[in-house]
């Protein structure tokens, strides 16, 4: 099927302008994906800070009793 020269242009600029919201889709969900890898890396080494915090402290003598740890007020 041929199509006369404007409606060939028209449906260029179409799929033009279809390609170019494609591509700003796609930069904005690689933007995303590099924040959310960022942010588990980040959780990732706050775990393992902890984790780390946890074993110095069972390291650190005899069990803890929370009632130990109570302000002077109570």
């Amino acid at each position: 099927m041929e199509y006369p020269p404007n409606e060939l242009a028209e449906r260029l600029t179409e799929l033009e302008i279809k390609s170019s919201y494609a591509e700003d889709l796609l930069e904005q969900l690689n933007m995303t994906i590099y924040r959310q890898q960022q942010q588990i890396d980040s959780l990732i080494l706050q775990v393992a800070h902890l984790k780390q915090q946890s074993q110095n402290a069972g390291q650190d003598g005899a069990a803890r009793n929370l009632r130990d740890e109570l302000p002077p007020h109570y």
